[in-house]
């Protein structure tokens, strides 16, 4: 049955829970929510729910129904919570900002706005259901941002430490995984949410594109991303998922997986074998073997000790005559002689070796700098964002917690 059919079909289902007795030959909308004394009507409800079996290309029965109906006032309570809160910052979203985020969500599906907004007109849905749920994202955004980002302190010492376990997690096979996660709330339960991951299970076993679901029902950060949650090595899954993702082909998604705080599907999107490779950036200093007495080797010696900067290299050996100076920049630490590679070992930049014996005299290496790369190895810059981004979606999440523990919410 094409979807646009099965909507056809459901429309009477999805206003059935929100019928109200009239008078008229004119349907009066009821009130399905108060947040902070301010209605979510059954109209407000009936487009979300349209618009969550659009985006998810869902073919819902009457269970399921239940199941996004659930969804849609819980999504719509927390947006009204998010808009409250930048009015009462005296936040106000740019439409432009909302033109371009919808342009670029229909860029990723290879659409246009209007496309779009046909579609959606078609199903029934009013376009600005759709841009009030992306400029409650947005205000969200730039809240949490405002509020928390300045606060966020990354030492060099947590990127060192972060840099060094993913450097060690990329050697081992890894994962590129989606995932949706559904959370056990206080106000649901376990039993709440099992419903709810069968239902999305269901959906996806009716081929429902996988980044459309979690985009509406999944509780994880990555659902703003589709789900998406990047390459992943075995140390950083859980075990038990990694359990099953071991047994998964790319394409293929898991069952439901009780894990702590909820139920989780994943997809696996692709799959390597890991490998690191050691990067070095040196300056090679070499006193040639019809250079060398034991005067020219103690000066060698002593000009090392006095080296604090790549920069000032030739500078500190500028009085050993005859040495030769060179930059040896992106070297492969697997390339260079084992002698050499064991002198190396342990030096931290910036700081040289000892002075040694070799076919071409005497030598000694800055270390100037020295990473891991390689597939699933991140620059710092971008560890230092990783760590910034997962303190901000902790602390979005608890200052939402908060706003609808503090809030008057009736669900009628």
């Amino acid at each position: 049955m094409a979807l646009r059919t099965a909507l056809i079909l459901v429309a009477a289902l999805i206003a059935a829970p929100f019928a109200t007795t009239a008078t008229s030959a004119q349907q009066v909308e009821g009130i399905a929510a108060v947040v902070n004394d301010q209605p979510i009507t059954t109209l407000d409800v009936r487009n979300r729910m349209r618009l969550i079996i659009t985006s998810a290309g869902v073919q819902p029965d009457q269970s399921m129904l239940q199941q996004i109906q659930d969804q849609a006032i819980r999504a719509l309570i927390e947006e009204t919570l998010q808009l409250q809160q930048a009015t009462e910052f005296e936040l106000t979203v740019d439409e432009a900002e909302v033109d371009a985020a919808l342009q670029d969500a229909a860029a990723r599906n290879g659409s246009t706005v209007e496309e779009v907004a046909r579609d959606l007109a078609l199903n029934g849905i009013d376009v600005e259901t759709l841009r009030q749920q992306i400029r409650a994202e947005i205000a969200w955004q730039i809240m949490v941002s405002g509020r928390y980002r300045s606060r966020i302190r990354i030492s060099d010492q947590q990127i060192a430490t972060a840099l060094e376990r993913q450097a060690e997690a990329a050697s081992q096979p890894q994962f590129s995984l989606a995932e949706i996660f559904i959370e056990i709330r206080a106000d649901g339960g376990e039993e709440r949410a099992g419903q709810v991951v069968q239902a999305v299970y269901q959906a996806l076993n009716q081929q429902a594109p996988f980044p459309e679901v979690a985009a509406q029902f999944s509780d994880a950060p990555s659902a703003a991303r589709g789900g998406f949650t990047g390459w992943q090595s075995e140390a950083s899954i859980r075990p038990q998922v990694l359990e099953i993702v071991r047994q998964l082909q790319p394409g293929q998604i898991s069952n439901p997986i009780r894990v702590p705080g909820g139920f989780q599907i994943v997809a696996v999107v692709d799959r390597r074998e890991g490998q690191v490779v050691e990067q070095l950036d040196l300056v090679q200093l070499t006193l040639p073997a019809s250079r060398v007495n034991d005067a020219a080797r103690t000066s060698l010696s002593s000009a090392l000790g006095g080296i604090d900067s790549c920069d000032t290299v030739r500078d500190a050996v500028g009085g050993v005559e005859g040495v030769i100076v060179t930059d040896l920049a992106d070297l492969n630490a697997s390339a260079l002689i084992p002698q050499i590679r064991d002198a190396l070992a342990g030096i931290e930049p910036v700081a040289a070796t000892q002075v040694l014996e070799t076919a071409a005299g005497l030598q000694a290496f800055v270390v100037c700098n020295r990473e891991l790369t390689g597939p699933g190895v991140p620059t710092a810059s971008e560890v230092e964002n990783q760590l910034i981004n997962q303190q901000l979606s902790l602390l979005a999440r608890r200052w939402l917690r908060d706003l609808r523990r503090d809030a008057t919410v009736e669900i009628r």
